[in-house]
């Protein structure tokens, strides 16, 4: 028998849950990995003072949003000339619509201050370049994204 085409979109929406679900995971791995090795820039002053000075150390791109702060025009245009210039240097990007979430997981500095996570770097110091596999499967994620032209996918945090 073959399978209709409601029968094909319901599992292709199946499947498309499931790698999201797959790339969630993937970033928290990331971010936790790179916290820990000492390799994540937090916010957006801090992660634009690393791409001016040092573009090649950036390895990838996180931008968080949600509704609260859709109408942020200022946060929108330093989301803007982020992106424009990941895109100049090939660095892969993601966007995540819970900042809550994202904050918590880069977690505050020593005086338990919130940092601004509105934008995250991951990068490789220098020339021992660790190789992370949750970051090839984010990689792997953008250029496939990329490809039907969504230039910046959104992932979802796995719940808490």
């Amino acid at each position: 028998r073959t399978m209709t085409f409601e029968e094909i979109r319901s599992q292709e929406r199946a499947e498309s849950g499931d790698r999201m679900h797959a790339m969630g995971a993937a970033l928290e791995e990331l971010l936790v990995s790179a916290k820990k090795q000492d390799n994540l820039t937090v916010g957006v002053y801090e992660s634009a003072k690393v791409m001016n000075v040092d573009p090649d150390s950036v390895a990838f791109c996180v931008l968080a949003t949600d509704e609260e702060y859709e109408y942020d025009i200022a946060l929108q245009i330093h989301f803007t000339l982020i992106q424009a210039f990941c895109f100049d240097n090939d660095i892969n990007i993601v966007r995540v619509n819970d900042i809550g979430h994202l904050a918590d997981l880069v977690g505050g500095d020593e005086s338990g201050e919130q940092k601004d996570a509105h934008c995250i770097l991951v990068t490789n110091p220098g020339e021992g370049m660790w190789k992370d596999p949750a970051l090839e499967k984010l990689s792997l994620f953008c250029v496939e994204s990329r490809s039907v032209y969504e230039w910046v996918p959104t992932v979802t945090l796995p719940e808490r």
